[in-house]
């Protein structure tokens, strides 16, 4: 997973225009220009609707694994800061969930994320594997819970993740956040806590999968409203 954001990182230097093509962004006007202007609902010659509104559902997957540019203020270091916490973190999820549980909750926390900011912001375009790695976080506190271990220092660990949500809301996308810590909550909850039955393999993909059909009703529900 590091691997793919560092070279999706790469691929962004060598060809910026990735960004505006992959990033989590609902709906906004492309004009003859090639820039981006706000939707507001209607649409006018030589202006076309661009975004997940527009079908471009893949952006609720891909702007997970980009980041801000270089060029941008807060540039490389958006990367390094969430490769740091998703190796950390991440070792310590995968550890106990296996390798293909993990995948899951990664992808499931991210598009979690991505279906939030479309919900909430869908004017606004979004990069970062932040909704990811605040799932993980999530996680990392349910199950830690779930095996009763001493939870002070994993409170405070979870106290300053949401300390930083608050803050970085000023500069980020906070509903990115909120909606992959949730996600991984949830998802990480129904792995941890599902009568044993429930937690084969058969089950627990049939309960991803519900939670992606949950998620593209709601897609729908919202790209339905924003074009009328």
């Amino acid at each position: 997973l590091i691997a793919l954001n560092v070279l999706a990182y790469l691929g962004e230097v060598v060809r910026p225009e990735i960004v505006d093509r992959f990033a989590v962004l609902g709906a906004a006007l492309t004009g003859p220009d090639g820039e981006q202007y706000y939707y507001r609902g209607d649409t006018f010659p030589g202006y076309e609707l661009t975004g997940i509104a527009d079908g471009e559902w893949y952006r609720l997957v891909t702007g997970a694994f980009l980041h801000l540019p270089p060029d941008a203020s807060f540039g490389v270091m958006h990367l390094l800061f969430n490769m740091f916490a998703l190796w950390n973190i991440g070792r310590a999820v995968e550890g106990q969930l296996g390798r293909a549980r993990y995948l899951a909750l990664y992808l499931l926390s991210a598009v979690g994320g991505s279906v939030l900011v479309y919900l909430l912001a869908p004017d606004t375009s979004t990069v970062g594997a932040s909704g990811a790695v605040f799932g993980l976080a999530a996680a990392y506190w349910v199950i830690h819970r779930r095996l009763g271990h001493d939870m002070a220092a994993v409170n405070r660990f979870m106290a300053g993740f949401l300390i930083w949500m608050v803050l970085s809301a000023l500069f980020t996308s906070w509903q990115g956040h909120l909606g992959g810590l949730l996600t991984g909550a949830l998802v990480t909850y129904g792995l941890a806590y599902a009568p044993a039955k429930l937690r084969t393999g058969p089950f627990q993909l049939a309960g991803g999968l519900v939670l992606l059909g949950l998620f593209a009703v709601a897609v729908a529900v919202r790209t339905s409203a924003l074009t009328g």
